[in-house]
């Protein structure tokens, strides 16, 4: 899409840095230059007024990424695009068939009227929940990653979502502070929503993380 739309060297392209590196790698292979500007910290996706501090005489596109079936705001960052006469391009994450988003919904539901200890997502009713995103609040990955080993010692999968921001990863490297990507990858796990799982899988997944609610101390 970048290079049907005349993107290439010499460009500058709007990409998130919390996820993973394929949208940043495919502005490079346009030949443009990704810039990596900071989410807003409920939906995960592309904060439009850190994409459009970001933006300079060289920026020509930003790529908005819908992230664990969370919607950006769209709105508001077509109207960034328009401001500044440049191309927005969307980009889902794998879709859920329609079949299996009202049971990812129920046991979404069911997750955050029951979970304590963690930080339940935002929802909203165009969140399809392709994967069950909680923080868990603390001074970071050591208790993010000591509440995971804990989950998983108790049989409950899950998993970290994103381990490294893409701005953090060697190749694209850059000297900016984004606040709310560098928070999300130090606390976000992904909890198990899968719309096959039974409610006594649910259970098992409540138990085990409302087990350990003594393991953290609340972030203020």
């Amino acid at each position: 899409m970048l290079r049907a739309a005349g993107v290439g060297t010499g460009d500058e392209v709007v990409v998130p840095a919390y996820g993973n590196a394929e949208v940043a790698e495919a502005v490079v292979d346009a030949g443009a230059m990704p810039v990596f500007a900071d989410i807003e910290p409920s939906t995960y996706c592309l904060d439009p007024d850190a994409v459009a501090a970001v933006v300079t005489p060289r920026t020509a596109a930003v790529v908005v990424v819908h992230r664990f079936g969370n919607q950006a705001d769209v709105a508001r960052l077509r109207g960034v695009g328009q401001r500044h006469g440049l191309l927005v391009l969307e980009q889902d994450e794998l879709e859920v068939p329609p079949d299996g988003q009202a049971r990812r919904r129920a046991h979404a539901a069911y997750l955050s009227g029951r979970l304590s200890g963690v930080v339940t997502p935002t929802g909203g009713a165009g969140h399809s929940y392709q994967q069950y995103v909680v923080r868990v609040p603390g001074n970071g990955r050591p208790d993010r990653d000591a509440f995971a080993r804990a989950v998983r010692a108790k049989g409950v999968d899950c998993r970290v979502p994103v381990k490294t921001p893409v701005h953090r990863m060697p190749r694209f490297w850059r000297d900016v502070v984004l606040p709310e990507t560098e928070r999300a990858a130090d606390e976000t796990l992904a909890l198990p929503v899968d719309a096959s799982l039974s409610r006594r899988d649910l259970q098992r997944v409540v138990s085990a993380c409302n087990a350990l609610g003594g393991l953290l101390q609340p972030a203020f």
